[in-house]
């Protein structure tokens, strides 16, 4: 069974696309106008593209949580039910959409260290870009 949208399908292309108008005006998802986008239209941007992800690669090995808007889990294997997952992806909301809309590559966000990967299902490579 998928997960449950909780975000509306346009309002979050909407947001996406506020933030990736952000994204190419300030050439790059570290410019100063990508930081600028409000808290609320990447909050629903950010919650939009997790739930696009655990729609994509449904399942609960895996756990990818972006503070403080959301977290899901997702991709198909054992899952866990109890405590801490032993797959646990982490990243900013800035790095998870660069990385959901492929401004960003896993390989990239990893060896900078903007994305935090334990587990050895913790590889989103073959689920990116979400969007």
């Amino acid at each position: 069974m998928p997960p449950r949208r909780r975000v509306d399908l346009a309002s979050g292309e909407e947001a996406l696309g506020v933030w990736r108008a952000a994204l190419v005006e300030g050439q790059g998802f570290s410019a100063a106008g990508v930081a600028a986008v409000d808290r609320r239209t990447v909050a629903t941007a950010v919650r939009y593209t997790l739930e696009e992800l655990a729609t994509r690669a449904p399942g609960r090995s895996v756990e990818v949580r972006v503070p403080p808007y959301a977290a899901v889990q997702c991709i198909e294997g054992p899952r866990h039910t109890r405590g801490t997952p032993t797959n646990v992806i982490e990243t900013d909301p800035q790095t998870w959409l660069a990385l959901a809309t492929g401004a960003l590559s896993w390989v990239e966000a990893v060896a900078s260290g903007a994305v935090r990967a334990s587990g050895q299902r913790a590889d989103l490579t073959p689920h990116l870009p979400v969007v």
